[in-house]
């Protein structure tokens, strides 16, 4: 079997853990959502996330509707863009590093030489995930990516978002190797034709689905995949 061409990879759970997420980045943005309207609230870019919270909840007043949106973590648009906006300030002065597991900067640094197309498709939007990436322990590593992918796209648990990545990236499914702890996730990238792999990372308690191949982590991958190694 060919290696494949390119690798498409969630963040939270896949190559960052799902405790710097859950733990730093969300809890960050919480404790400076008032702050930054204060600072914020009449930038454009601001303004019209507002007028999406204000579309999607209506007769509710837009913070309380995105707090209660945190609380749950809800995969809405607005909300993802105005946490990325937050993220962003806290990465730009410092406060904030984008985590990587160990074993994720050397092998991604390894594929991109090797000429394999690397892309990410995440809940998170698409300037959190570039500002993640960006302001990381082992250097800005945006320049490895060809394309970056959130919700707009599609949802993550339904093939058509994967057979719409595929395209963007100009690739076959097939082509295209998809990495993710979430096995619903992985489901919908094979409906779709891409191949798969589920990071099992035991620091994450990551519970193996059994539905498709596990690896603990991304030189396990290489491996597997036939990926330049690190």
């Amino acid at each position: 079997m060919t290696s494949p061409r390119a690798v498409l990879m969630d963040i939270e759970g896949t190559t960052t853990s799902i405790a710097f997420v859950k733990d730093r980045l969300f809890p960050f943005a919480e404790a400076a959502l008032d702050g930054f309207f204060a600072a914020q609230g009449s930038a454009p870019e601001v303004a019209a996330i507002l007028d999406q919270v204000r579309a999607a909840a209506p007769g509710q007043d837009p913070v309380a509707a995105l707090r209660g949106w945190m609380a749950t973590d809800a995969k809405v648009t607005p909300l993802k863009a105005l946490q990325g906006l937050i993220w962003r300030q806290g990465y730009a002065d410092g406060r904030l590093k984008g985590h990587l597991w160990p074993d994720v900067a050397a092998c991604l640094r390894a594929w991109h030489a090797g000429g394999v197309t690397l892309a990410v498709y995440s809940s998170g939007s698409v300037a959190a995930q570039r500002d993640l990436f960006g302001h990381t322990e082992h250097g800005d590593l945006v320049p490895l990516f060809r394309g970056f992918f959130d919700t707009r796209v599609g949802a993550k648990r339904e093939a058509p978002s994967y057979a719409a990545i595929a395209a963007a990236l100009g690739l076959p499914p097939g082509d295209i190797l998809f990495l993710s702890d979430i096995a619903e996730e992985l489901d919908a990238a094979a409906a779709a034709g891409m191949r798969v792999c589920q990071l099992v990372r035991p620091a994450d308690g990551t519970l193996a689905s059994g539905r498709h191949p596990e690896e603990a982590d991304f030189p396990g991958v290489a491996r597997r995949f036939g990926l330049p190694a690190a």
